[in-house]
């Protein structure tokens, strides 16, 4: 399986510039388009100014600039030149931002206003060179102000040019673009807490984008509204680089996507395909979608019927896409698993969601499905020419870990030959660190991280995210952690407040009278669960959580913190 042209990001846009010149390509959801035609002159005016600041094939070149159409713009015009992009969560701690930066030798670094504050200051390399990404004008360091630090560092840089200039005269400078190329340099914030720089090649990418298509159309007439961080390979690949592979049109937020900056924003947009993290559609069901379909005794009883449950689910459904903007045909959720309850009412409903499994290493995706083909529970069909397989199964379950070898692969973790050789067995298929299924030979079923695997003393495997899975199903829970302490399982639940003023008018009352409900509410929600899970599962001991809990990028929690 080939693409209609050479699989690099290059090649890629080079196409879409040609084909959809008059296409728009990217816009903000207030803004005016920018088509396929200006995207191609900006990228040129692009590659011109980084080459002019010694920027050569293969140097680092790091964005810091929270979703605009300047991110993907920047984006295309380093990986067209044959640079390695190097973008960075805006959420990262300064500390980890700084120490990215460093250990990925960036050389220039796009910024946007509101994020200048976290490098600007910095006693960064003298010689990196800083771009406005809102604009493209170069930025002056500010702790390099005084006039002897400003003449050094043009010199320097001049210098760098005339060498760059000379290497390349004498053709030690490779500028050809090839799909085996670095294309991107990832550092993930994963839930261990340990940060790798995930190397990313130009058919990694593309392929992996490219056989997404395959199955699930998209065309220059899509509208595409992205609410998760682009520097996440998930929103690139999926919500980035396909858009650009097929001609649509990508519209981003200037605020960050709450409900009140949503609802308008869809309305204007209209969108035909969303992305999203189970969490989003988790709390709008439970905040939202169930407290009108439960919110009299009446409904309550006729949402416990099937038939009559499936028919208000449709009701719902509908209104849910009225919400979306009603052109909805693809609502993709991927990054973590979805509640049960909440794709009961998606697949009732009708509504056109589909579920996709990947991972940063994959570029993301491993498997996935389009909203006709979905599979209750099921992940979807594994993508063409990838080879997954289930090592070391277990007898019984048939559970075991999802290993993958093919052209979506990552090259290795960037200056980390241990890491890489851990992650890889010996015949070369990458370890996920995933526990699934695979069922009839393709479709794959997640059951959980094998580093989260909590192994009872009766010596059954307890998977925390099953348990979570039964908590979360409470109204009262917005989200549940369980973690092994002392040989027994706990639970750490954050509640939904909105909820509890609703029932109990919690807010009414006086201090000590709500700790009492809090921790009567707090062993209901265990008993409950306990009633819905094996004896070796149950759960011995529940507190509350006080705040949301820390999370990744694409909203899963960040465990490590809480063991």
């Amino acid at each position: 399986m080939k693409p209609p042209f050479e699989p690099t990001l290059k090649g890629m846009i080079d196409r879409s510039c040609q084909i959809y010149a008059k296409r728009p390509a990217l816009s903000a959801v207030d803004g005016d388009p920018i088509t396929y035609g200006d995207l191609r002159t900006e990228i040129d005016a692009l590659i011109l100014m980084m080459s002019e600041n010694g920027i050569v094939k293969g140097d680092r070149v790091a964005l810091l600039s929270q979703n605009m159409p300047n991110w993907g713009i920047a984006y295309l015009a380093v990986t067209s030149m044959g640079a390695v992009v190097v973008p960075i969560l805006i959420d990262f701690h300064v500390n980890e931002i700084l120490h990215i930066l460093k250990h990925s030798e960036a050389k220039l670094v796009f910024v946007s206003t509101a994020q200048y504050d976290k490098i600007g200051y910095a006693d960064l390399d003298p010689n990196i060179v800083l771009v406005a990404i809102d604009n493209f004008e170069l930025l002056q360091h500010r702790t390099s102000k005084d006039k002897l630090s400003e003449f050094i560092f043009e010199q320097g840089k001049q210098l760098q040019k005339l060498k760059n200039k000379a290497l390349k005269a004498l053709g030690a400078i490779d500028s050809k673009v090839n799909p085996d190329d670095l294309a991107s340099l990832i550092y993930t914030s994963g839930t261990t807490g340990s940060s790798k720089g995930v190397m990313l090649t130009h058919k990694n990418l593309v392929m992996d984008a490219y056989i997404t298509t395959q199955f699930q159309r998209m065309d220059e007439y899509d509208r595409l509204l992205s609410v998760l961080p682009l520097p996440h390979t998930y929103e690139c690949t999926i919500g980035f680089i396909i858009p650009m592979m097929q001609g649509a049109c990508v519209y981003y937020l200037d605020k960050p996507p709450t409900a009140r900056v949503l609802l308008p924003a869809m309305q204007k947009v209209r969108p035909t395909m969303i992305l999203t993290v189970p969490l989003i559609i988790e709390k709008i069901f439970k905040m939202q979608i169930y407290p009108q379909l439960t919110g009299n005794p009446a409904f309550k009883k006729l949402y416990q019927l099937p038939p009559t449950r499936k028919l208000l689910h449709k009701v719902a459904g509908r209104k849910l896409m009225k919400t979306f903007g009603g052109q909805l045909h693809f609502f993709g959720i991927g990054g973590a698993l979805l509640s049960y309850e909440v794709e009961r009412f998606l697949y009732e409903a009708g509504f056109p969601y589909a579920i996709g499994y990947g991972l940063t290493e994959t570029s993301p995706l491993i498997a996935g499905s389009n909203p006709q083909e979905v599979r209750f529970r099921g992940t979807g069909k594994v993508l063409d020419t990838l080879q997954v397989r289930i090592a070391d199964p277990n007898p019984k379950t048939r559970i075991g870990e999802i290993q993958v070898k093919g052209d979506t692969v990552m090259k290795g973790y960037y200056k980390d030959a241990q890491r890489t050789a851990e992650a890889f067995t010996e015949d070369g298929f990458f370890k996920t660190g995933d526990l699934g299924i695979l069922r009839k030979g393709q479709y794959l079923y997640i059951i959980g991280r094998s580093k989260n695997v909590i192994v009872a003393a009766s010596g059954e495997n307890i998977y925390p995210e099953e348990v979570e899975a039964k908590l979360n199903e409470q109204e009262a829970v917005l989200e549940s952690l369980v973690l092994e302490s002392g040989g027994q399982i706990t639970a750490r639940v954050f509640l939904n407040y909105e909820y509890l003023e609703n029932h109990y008018h919690l807010d009414k009352m006086g201090s000590v009278p709500a700790e009492k409900l809090i921790l009567k509410l707090l062993e209901d929600i265990r008993a409950h669960a306990n009633q819905n899970l094996s004896s070796f599962s149950r759960i011995h001991k529940i507190s509350e959580q006080k705040e949301p809990f820390e999370k990744t990028a694409t909203q899963k929690i960040k465990r490590f913190l809480y063991q």
